[in-house]
């Protein structure tokens, strides 16, 4: 059967205009159509192996599988709309609508640059949307299960889209617990509690929780519960996040079975016995985080940041509930209080700066990852051109050919180069080092025949045994013993 060909060539619909960021699963760049039809767009680039290395490749990962599948049926105005896929050259690109900005960039803006708080009705339209989202999601029986800020997008009219569906996935009817296909979701400053006690089941409840710790962010401009996160030591084994557990303990106190009663069935239940009690202290927290100008805004600010944030699973508020809350609808004092569910910008005096795009790095092209790797070259034209300059002067100017933000992986250099560059301060080498070297640096540049291989190690030896019969007609011949760092001259290849 031919392998498949793409009817949609990447670089022939879409220009590229800058790289943008990178994950775990993908690179993402900014793109525009190459004819005159307006719009930008975000290109995600699936990584098919790992960086720096030649392509093997693997198939699809689960991620990506899940991402495609769940993107190709969502269409919601709060979240990220894909245009199209292509799959060309084993390499799958999701172009999505391009937003400029995410909600941690407005963060950031604000506790670095304005050194003010987020406006209280920009807050408010944030939040809604995201709730907007999230509920739409959830209606759909789909998990998002990483909301952070860094995946909540805000186009530049002020509409927020929720993106990176990467560890998504559908709820209904599970064949088994969520638990077993996926041990560790949700980063650890957004985890709900059930989850840090190790719960094989559980419901969207945990994307609640996650939008409270984004509420509670937005209002203080850091991270509400910034614990450390302890590290797997293998992928069977999930640690019990102690630290993180406690820092939501300094706050809401700590979890009785009178606030959550199924708590002692945890699995994690004993360690938690471990972490130092404390009392209720987020009403505290939030006294002293608050900007309302109105004390009753206040109070229903409070009020739904407790419901967003509350032990038990089962008692904590629902999108739809809090969408209904009165902190969003209760009548406002004047028109400028009234929530904007479609741009939260509006009325607003900030400017927050766009995105930042890396022009110099636009090469989307597969095989590769970060930067694919150096072309192969045919064994006659990479045999002349390493007869006209030396190794060490080779290795230079590939790196001087790479842009100065991009360093070559070690491990790739040294299968590039075969060893040399560790030793380019030494004067000579013994002569079975050099062979070695020499079939190294040839099997690391496209594994040349066999044949060629002993050609080239004949050719070497008949030029050592003429420099040898030269050194001993001068009289200058030494006696090294073998293996020591003294020996043969370094010498061109081919020469």
């Amino acid at each position: 059967m031919p392998p498949y060909q793409s009817k949609v060539k990447l670089n022939d619909r879409y220009e590229i205009l800058g790289f943008i960021s990178s994950g775990t699963y993908g690179r993402v760049y900014r793109a525009k159509y190459r004819d005159d039809r307006p719009g930008d767009f975000a290109i995600k680039k699936f990584k098919p192996d790992k960086e720096g290395e030649v392509v093997n490749y693997t198939g699809i990962s689960q991620s990506a599988c899940r991402e495609m599948a769940l993107c190709s049926e969502l269409s919601h105005v709060n979240v990220i709309n894909l245009v199209e896929i292509i799959l060309e050259d084993k390499c799958i690109f999701m172009v999505f609508e391009y937003a400029e900005h995410d909600l941690l960039q407005v963060i950031h803006h604000h506790s670095h640059t304005e050194r003010a708080p987020i406006p209280e009705m920009t807050v408010k339209s944030l939040l809604w949307q995201l709730l907007n989202g999230v509920a739409y999601l959830h209606e759909n029986w789909v998990l998002h299960r990483d909301l952070k800020p860094a995946n909540i997008m805000v186009t530049e009219g002020g509409t927020v889209k929720i993106g990176d569906l990467g560890l998504a996935r559908l709820f209904w009817k599970p064949l088994q617990s969520l638990f077993m296909g996926d041990k560790v979701v949700v980063t650890i400053w957004y985890r709900a509690p059930e989850l840090l006690l190790g719960s094989r089941h559980y419901t969207p409840a945990i994307d609640l929780w996650a939008v409270g710790c984004i509420f509670a962010e937005m209002l203080s401009l850091r991270p509400i519960f910034k614990g450390e996160e302890a590290k797997m030591d293998n992928k069977k084994t999930v640690p019990f996040q102690k630290n993180q557990m406690q820092r939501i303990i300094e706050i809401l106190g700590s979890p009785t079975k009178e606030r959550w009663p199924t708590v002692s069935s945890m699995p994690e239940y004993q360690n938690l016995l471990s972490c130092k009690p404390a009392s209720f202290a987020l009403d505290a927290w939030y006294r002293q985080n608050n900007n309302s100008s109105s004390p009753q805004v206040a109070a229903d600010g409070f009020d739904l940041l407790r419901g967003l944030l509350e032990y038990d699973p089962g008692k904590r508020l629902t999108a739809k509930q809090a969408m209904q809350h009165k902190y969003f609808t209760a009548p406002p004092t004047s028109a400028a209080q009234k929530v904007n569910p479609k741009n939260a910008f509006e009325g607003s005096t900030v400017r927050y700066p766009k995105r930042r795009i890396h022009k110099d790095d636009i090469d989307i092209s597969c095989p590769g990852t970060k930067r694919a790797a150096p072309p192969l070259q045919p064994p006659q034209q990479h045999h002349q051109q390493q007869q006209q300059q030396p190794i060490h002067h080779h290795h230079q100017q590939q790196q001087q050919q790479q842009p100065q933000h991009y360093q070559q992986p070690q491990h790739y250099a040294q299968q590039q180069m075969g060893g040399y560059h560790q030793q380019h301060h030494q004067q000579q080498q013994p002569q079975h080092h050099v062979m070695q070297q020499q079939q190294r640096m040839h099997g690391g540049h496209g594994q040349l025949q066999q044949g060629q291989a002993q050609q080239q190690q004949h050719h070497v030896q008949q030029q050592q045994q003429q420099q040898q019969q030269q050194q001993q007609g001068q009289g200058q011949q030494q006696q090294q013993p073998r293996g020591q760092g003294r020996g043969t001259k370094r010498m061109k290849v081919g020469n």
